[in-house]
């Protein structure tokens, strides 16, 4: 369990925290977005760039070898972080955007007519709009899992959207917007019941609660690296490989192939099949810093700490009249959206800003969800390891005190 010594020193190794923002110090919400980076990450970036910057899996030169052992041990890292069976199941991207995206597009390509994805109403734009693209173009259909008032699945409903066409189901881990954390090993259960695979949209869980795809017997799971203590531009996909050595690769180039002729092109073995040309290897290094930086941690003692803060902030914010908090399910991560009579979000995080409190708002790429909320937008408070008690405090306060003003 972590303590406020530990946090004092957590803090410490983020310089961003001490930011001023209109002369009062940096109160930063907003890690569903993005989280701050430690200096280890940072250092790691700086060290690859300055000392070890040659294109892996490529040279037969000294610089080559050890940037790509940079990379493969940061695999490794991720590997064992997730309980991956192999490094083979381990796909490196841009984010879970890309990630998504991938499976989408190759696993998408076995789709014909008639065929039914399965989805939820609170899903993410990155885990709706790949689908509907390969709707447009295949004439597959999406079918909507419901939600009920507290902002967590209907099993039942659930259950009864398989048909003899459901090819797929594609679900989010944790809610961006709810912060509801899904009954994903029992849905998957249910759809592989069914004889169908399950893509995890894992983006708000890899960096506060363990995840084992194995024990979750996920199909795919996606999650980005900046969300992760970690850098921008670097994802994972992790693909069992029965799908993954079957599936066609999502681009051409170089890195990805076996043999290429005019005639013909065969494929690299996994995971290269599916990382065409040079990667953001230096991202991958300090990627796997950042999960060094986790486990350091421990991931367990992130995920107790968040749910403290989560519970102060929700009681404190109970207190504000004309609070609507959105996403009341017992079981959920360290995220509260949140309205106060009536005022547009925007205006909320505006006033916020100005009193140093960095919050999101609007419909966080949900809006099929605040459709169903029935809302334009929400202001989203997000919770990080490195916030404190005093912080929440602070925040709560700002918030009444923006009320207040309206």
């Amino acid at each position: 369990m972590l303590n406020e010594k530990d946090i004092i020193n957590i803090r410490k190794e983020f310089p961003i925290l001490d930011t001023k923002i209109e002369g009062k110090p940096l109160i930063y919400l907003d890690n569903a977005a993005t989280s701050q980076t430690p200096d280890c990450v940072v250092d790691t970036i700086s060290y690859m760039y300055r000392n070890l910057k040659a294109n892996v899996h490529r040279g037969v030169h000294t610089l080559s070898q050890l940037a790509t052992d940079k990379q493969e041990e940061s695999r490794e890292k991720v590997r064992q972080y997730i309980n991956a069976a192999s490094t083979q199941e381990i796909i490196f991207t841009r984010g879970t955007t890309e990630a998504i995206n991938l499976v989408a597009s190759s696993f998408g390509g076995t789709l014909t007519h008639g065929d039914e994805i399965i989805i939820t109403a609170m899903e993410h734009h990155a885990n709706i709009v790949p689908w509907q693209l390969l709707q447009r173009n295949k004439r597959i259909r999406l079918r909507i899992v419901p939600i009920n008032e507290q902002g967590e699945i209907k099993i039942d409903a659930y259950k009864d959207l398989f048909t003899e066409n459901t090819r797929f189901v594609a679900i989010s881990h944790v809610s961006n917007v709810l912060g509801t954390i899904n009954p994903v090993k029992q849905m998957i259960e249910i759809a592989h019941s069914y004889g169908v695979p399950v893509l995890v949209d894992g983006a708000q869980a890899a960096a506060c609660m363990k995840i084992d795809v194995q024990d979750l017997n996920a199909d795919f799971y996606a999650f980005s690296a900046h969300k992760m203590y970690g850098p921008t531009g670097v994802g994972v996909l992790y693909g069992k490989k029965k799908f993954l050595e079957v599936i066609p690769p999502y681009q051409g180039g170089g890195e990805m192939i076996g043999t290429v002729t005019f005639e013909k092109t065969t494929f690299a073995k996994l995971p290269y099949k599916f990382e065409a040309g040079t990667p953001d290897f230096v991202g991958i290094a300090a990627f796997g810093t950042a999960i060094d930086y986790i486990n350091g941690i421990g991931i367990e003692n992130i995920a107790e700490y968040e749910d403290r803060l989560l519970k102060a902030a929700t009681e404190q914010m109970m207190s504000i009249p004309g609070m609507r908090i959105f996403g009341t399910s017992e079981n959920k991560s360290a995220i509260i959206s949140f309205l106060v009579n009536g005022i547009n979000s925007y205006d909320m995080g505006t006033i916020l800003d100005k009193l140093g409190v960095a919050v999101r708002t609007g419909h966080h790429c949900a809006e099929p969800l605040m459709h169903r909320l029935g809302i334009d937008g929400t202001v989203r408070a997000s919770f990080g390891v490195y916030n404190t008690m005093e912080e929440v405090e602070q925040f709560v306060n700002a918030v009444e005190r923006v009320a207040k003003m309206f």
